[in-house]
């Protein structure tokens, strides 16, 4: 049986992942999957792929472009979650900061450079219009519980993550939300490493079929918000309103909306140039 290293954020998006491994649809087709869950994102992810720990990951659409252009051997080979991302904007509940206009040149946590909540930060900035030279400074904190240390302590000012999963956290009054940032585009992909996908196209395009069969009824499975309510201890009527909002997707990103990513990452200067739409994805 082969085995494949995939990885993920631990995540509610990533549930269907977890459903088809506890089911053992991919064992039934020869193939061993090992999902391995990365606290730190999508910056630890694109390390993952590029040290050959990971073949696979479901990955921030920002983020992979980003790094692909920055050298990493990968290729996007579908969209996962064909919804934006919404980031929630946070600050430790004792802060001084009330708006996002009091967070103008202060510190944003990270949990790596090149993560999302790097990246998004710039994304926060220009809606904003601030200065991107001078109002945005960085702190890495590693991933969520870093990011409670780091704001509660004043080590870091604000931190960017999804607004679902930070929500426990607000609720138990250790962050304070004080606004929302949605990316610009669908927020999830899975990419494979390049010399592990010309090896086994075959096997990643199964994969494919089995998580895209799941998702595609994910929101009709009897009793899924009580499910995701219970695993990742999230309130029932958030878990709905999640689900109302998010939408996956089987199908290849297109070139219009790879244009929109890296046409945004140029202007912000996260990425030197763009990239020909072939050079970022595979088609199978």
């Amino acid at each position: 049986m082969k085995r494949i290293n995939i990885g993920g954020v631990p995540e509610h998006f990533n549930l269907a992942w977890y459903l088809t491994l506890k089911n053992g649809e991919y064992k039934a087709e020869g193939i061993n999957l090992r999902w391995k869950d990365y606290f730190g994102g999508t910056g630890a992810m694109n390390k993952g792929l590029r040290d050959g720990e990971i073949d696979m990951a479901v990955i921030l659409t920002e983020g992979i472009i980003k790094d692909i252009i920055d050298g990493n051997p990968s290729k996007i080979v579908q969209t996962f979650v064909q919804s934006p991302l919404i980031w929630g904007i946070h600050v430790a509940a004792h802060s001084k900061y009330k708006t996002i206009n009091d967070l103008k040149g202060t510190k944003a946590a990270i949990s790596r450079y090149g993560s999302g909540s790097h990246l998004m930060a710039f994304i926060n900035a220009e809606n904003n219009d601030w200065d991107l030279k001078k109002d945005l400074d960085f702190e890495v904190i590693k991933n969520l519980e870093g990011a409670v240390e780091g704001l509660t302590e004043g080590v870091a000012d604000y931190f960017m993550w999804e607004k679902f999963t930070t929500k426990p956290i607000v609720d138990d009054g250790i962050f304070r939300k004080i606004d929302e940032c949605p990316t610009p585009w669908p927020c999830f992909v899975i990419a494979v490493n390049e010399s592990f996908l010309k090896d086994n196209e075959e096997d990643v395009k199964t994969i494919l079929e089995i998580i895209n069969t799941t998702t595609r009824e994910f929101k009709a499975i009897p009793s899924i918000d009580v499910t995701i309510s219970n695993r990742y201890d999230q309130k029932l009527e958030d878990v709905q309103e999640w689900l109302s909002l998010t939408e996956w997707s089987q199908e290849l990103i297109d070139e219009a909306t790879l244009d929109v990513v890296q046409n945004k990452l140029l202007e912000l200067n996260i990425i030197p140039e763009k990239a020909d739409y072939k050079d970022l994805v595979h088609i199978f």
